[in-house]
């Protein structure tokens, strides 16, 4: 589950000429830093495309092509990078808020969505959580940075049915924990089941081993947080088959 989804093998296809359109325009907003235009197409792209396509379509194609103007500019257009980055979060938050609001009461434990230790970056699980409340898949969302000790504290009370576990960078990866958070997850379910642990963003390696799971986009990360509990995964297989 990267920031940017359609270069991996198995991902969806790249987006429509219409989603790279819509993509262009944004950015061009947030150089602009018009952000009544920023908040507007946001808006039309969430409607159009759900919480999930406008991210993998419109958002991080925008997010992308104003990060790359950022790092070619000599730290110019930083501003742009925090409007954009302001308004996306702000959408991705509206959207689960008026989804989560028309959910039926859930009769399954929650997904559990929380940045590693030392990691700020929020975005992709903010994503996550709005398409979760979409298909009215409930979910405890811990943001950035959450202490090992909150997290695994977290899991014990929430018993979660999965645990995705961002990461950005490789500084912050942290497998021992994400194995530890597995184990608990199993004895937070009574030990009849092993903890399904779901490594998301690039900072994580691409074989995690055994009782670890390695979705590559996020449609794949939604397609095993919902799919029935099967087999832990094969550690010889590659990441995110």
């Amino acid at each position: 589950m990267e920031l940017s989804t359609h270069e991996e093998t198995g991902a969806p296809g790249p987006p429509s000429k219409d989603a790279a359109r819509e993509a262009r325009d944004l950015a061009r907003a947030a150089v602009r830093l018009d952000a009544p235009a920023v908040q507007e197409r946001l808006a039309a792209a969430v409607r159009t495309h759900g919480p999930a396509g406008a991210w993998e379509d419109v958002m991080v194609p925008a997010l992308r092509a104003v990060g790359r103007r950022w790092e070619s500019s000599g730290d110019r257009y930083v501003e742009v990078e925090h409007l954009l980055t302001w308004h996306v979060s702000a959408t991705l938050r509206h959207a689960y808020v008026s989804a989560a609001g028309h959910a039926p009461p859930a009769a399954v434990s929650p997904v559990l969505l929380a940045c590693v230790p030392g990691e700020q970056h929020a975005l992709p699980l903010e994503a996550l959580n709005a398409a979760l409340a979409e298909r009215h898949v409930p979910a405890v969302s811990l943001g950035g940075a959450v202490p090992s000790e909150a997290l695994t504290a977290a899991v014990r009370r929430v018993g979660p049915r999965s645990v995705v576990l961002w990461s950005q960078s490789w500084p912050t990866a942290n497998l021992p924990l994400a194995r530890h958070i597995a184990t608990t997850c199993g004895e937070a379910g009574g030990g009849r089941t092993r903890g399904r642990v779901l490594l998301g963003g690039p900072g994580w390696g691409t074989r995690p081993g055994p009782g670890l799971l390695r979705p590559r986009h996020l449609a794949e990360a939604l397609r095993l947080i919902t799919a029935p509990d099967g087999p832990d995964p094969d550690p010889a297989a590659p990441a995110g088959s």
